[in-house]
């Protein structure tokens, strides 16, 4: 789920805990972790929501002032909507991966594995852990990968919260670790 970066800034300022979508079918689930620029995000409730039942301090918690404008954002479409209650995750919260969040990042590796004609995401992960805080250069060399797309590639990772860049090396995130071992047991 893609948030503007004024609902991402609102949830981080504590102004805005819902965030209201139209979904043929559940996305995120209560207890996954979501990532976004800030950081992750943690889903407290994800539930389908009747619009008849939506009250104004439904519409103020999503930064909208009032039930009509909220409704209008969401468009005519027929899905149903779900009213996801986020906020920002704690080191309290770890970096599991629920079910609907690691479903979905399978399907965004795999378009990522398809869109370039080769499965690359998983074995570059599975570099970047055999050896944390090697630098880019080596561990292309090492894959026999360009280092240009070496980067490309590793960035798209990062954008979603399973690499850390520092310097000049390169690691996975607990996120990251968490879906490797999810790869490992399935």
């Amino acid at each position: 789920m893609l948030l503007k970066q004024k609902i991402l800034d609102a949830i981080a300022g504590g102004r805005v805990s819902l965030v209201f979508r139209r979904w043929p079918r559940a996305v995120l689930a209560a207890g996954d972790l979501m990532p976004s620029p800030l950081g992750p995000l943690r889903v407290e409730s994800a539930e389908i929501a009747d619009p008849a039942s939506l009250t104004l301090d439904d519409a103020r918690e999503a930064g909208f002032a009032d039930v009509g404008a909220l409704i209008a954002s969401l468009g005519a479409e027929n899905a149903p909507i779900y009213r996801i209650r986020l906020r920002l995750a704690d080191e309290t919260d770890g970096e599991g991966l629920g079910p609907h969040a690691l479903k979905a990042l399978r399907r965004r590796l795999d378009r990522h594995d398809r869109a370039d004609g080769a499965p690359w995401t998983r074995e570059l992960l599975r570099a970047i852990a055999a050896a944390p805080g090697t630098p880019a250069a080596e561990l292309a060399a090492g894959n026999g990968t360009p280092l240009p797309a070496f980067r490309r590639n590793t960035a798209r990772l990062a954008e979603l919260g399973l690499v850390e860049i520092s310097g000049k090396g390169y690691g996975l995130s607990q996120r990251g670790e968490a879906f490797l071992a999810s790869e490992a047991q399935a």
